[in-house]
C-alpha cells in the first residue's frame, strides 16, 4: 500500500489558523459508513445522528504551553519543544538551534529559569529544570500551535487550543476533534441520555511528523503514552449490553481503546505507551462510530479515518469538503461517521 495513494490537494486557504468565534459554529461533514452518502451539517446538529443508550468516548488530556525560547549559556539562541514530561523537574523535548546542546551544558530560559542537558535520546534531549516543569511552563511556556499555523500563539489559544473538558496535564498538541464541543453541547448529549467516558493519551508532537517511507506497512508509529482505566472498559460493556454504539471523539480516543483491545479484541483496562498504527486492512474492535477533524494529506491520521470508512468513500468525502471549502486541520471543521461494515483499501479501488 503506497502513501501516495493518500495524497490530495489541499489550497492553503482552506488551512484555519484561528478558531472561530464559537467551539460548535464550526461545519459537520456527514459520511454513513453503510452507503457512503455524504450529509453537509453544522457541528450541533451531531445531536440529531446520536441516539439514547450511545457511549461518547473523549480524550481529557490537557495541552501544556510546551513551547519555550532561551539561549545557550554561550550565547546562541534556541527553542524548546517539550515532548513528554518524565518527572517533577525533567522532560524529553525537541531543540531547534544551530548546534545541538551538549550533555551538562545551561540553558538560560526566557521569562526566568534555567534547565541543564543532561543527556540525548536519538532525536530527543533529556533536560532538568531548576524548578518543577508544569508550574515552569505556565508560567513562561507558549501554547505549541502544530506547524502549519503560521503564526505565534496568543492569549487566546490558551484556551481555545484545549477541550472544554480537559483534566490531565501532558500533551503537546490538542485532540483537536474535542474542540467542537461546549457546555451547551455536553448538556445537549446528556439530554439525549448519551453516556460519556473519559480516555486519557497525552498527544506528542510526532503526531505531525511526515510519514517518509513509500510503503505504508513500512513505517514505524512514535510512541505516546495512553490510559484506558476499568471505569471505561465497565461503560462500553454496558453500552453493548443495551445495544449502543460507541462514539469516539478523536483519533486519539480510537487509538486509545483500540489499542486496550489489541491483544485478542477485547477491552481491557491498559496504561502504558502505544505505537499503534491503523491503516485501511486493520480491524476495528470498539470504536462504532467517529468525530473527527479533516487531517493532513498523506498522514496516518487519514489513513486511520479510511480504515474505518472505507478508502474510497474518504476520499472521497475529502474532494468534496474541499470543493465546499470546508475548513481544514486544527482549528477547522469536523466529520462524523459511522463505521463502514466492508471497508475497502485502495488496492481493491484500481
Amino acid at each position: 500500500m503506497q502513501v501516495a495513494d493518500f495524497y490530495f490537494q489541499l489550497p492553503d486557504a482552506l488551512i484555519a489558523t484561528h478558531p472561530l468565534a464559537e467551539r460548535r459554529a464550526s461545519r459537520l461533514l456527514v459520511l454513513d459508513g453503510e452507503t457512503g452518502n455524504l450529509s453537509h451539517r453544522n457541528f450541533a446538529d451531531l445531536l440529531d445522528y446520536v441516539r439514547p443508550g450511545d457511549l461518547m468516548v473523549f480524550n481529557n488530556t490537557r495541552v501544556i504551553p510546551a513551547r519555550l525560547f532561551g539561549q545557550k549559556a554561550t550565547g546562541g539562541k534556541l527553542e524548546i519543544l517539550v515532548e513528554r514530561v518524565l518527572g517533577g523537574r525533567s522532560v524529553l523535548a525537541h531543540i531547534r538551534s544551530s548546534k545541538s546542546p551538549k550533555p551538562g551544558s545551561k540553558i538560560l530560559l526566557d521569562g526566568g529559569g534555567t534547565a541543564e542537558m543532561v543527556a540525548r535520546h536519538d532525536a530527543l534531549f533529556e533536560l532538568v529544570f531548576e524548578e518543577d516543569v508544569l508550574p515552569l511552563l505556565e508560567r513562561i511556556g507558549h501554547m505549541p500551535l502544530p506547524p502549519y499555523i503560521d503564526r505565534p500563539d496568543d492569549a487566546a489559544d490558551r484556551e481555545r487550543y484545549q477541550t472544554v473538558y480537559a483534566q490531565r496535564a501532558g500533551a503537546v498538541a490538542a485532540p483537536t476533534a474535542g474542540l467542537h464541543f461546549d457546555e451547551p453541547m455536553l448538556e445537549g448529549l446528556r439530554a439525549a441520555e448519551v453516556e460519556t467516558a473519559y480516555v486519557t493519551l497525552h498527544v506528542g508532537a510526532g503526531t505531525f511528523q511526515p510519514v517518509r517511507v513509500e510503503r505504508i506497512e513500512e513505517h514505524h508509529m512514535h510512541r505516546e503514552w495512553l490510559e484506558v482505566t476499568q471505569e471505561v472498559v465497565d461503560a462500553v460493556a454496558a453500552c453493548r449490553a443495551r445495544g449502543g454504539r460507541v462514539i469516539a471523539v478523536g483519533t486519539t480516543s480510537v487509538r486509545s481503546l483500540e489499542t486496550a483491545a489489541r491483544n485478542d479484541g477485547k477491552l481491557k483496562p491498559f496504561s502504558g505507551d502505544t505505537d499503534i498504527f491503523i491503516y485501511p486492512g486493520k480491524t476495528f474492535h470498539v470504536v462504532d462510530a467517529l468525530v473527527t477533524n479533516f487531517h493532513l494529506p498523506e498522514s496516518t491520521l487519514l489513513m486511520l479515518v479510511s480504515a474505518f470508512a472505507g478508502y474510497p468513500e474518504t476520499m472521497a468525502a475529502y474532494a468534496e469538503a474541499v470543493a465546499q471549502r470546508y475548513r481544514f486541520f486544527s482549528y477547522g471543521d469536523a466529520m462524523f461517521i459511522t463505521r463502514n461494515p466492508a471497508p475497502r483499501g485502495p488496492e481493491e479501488t484500481q
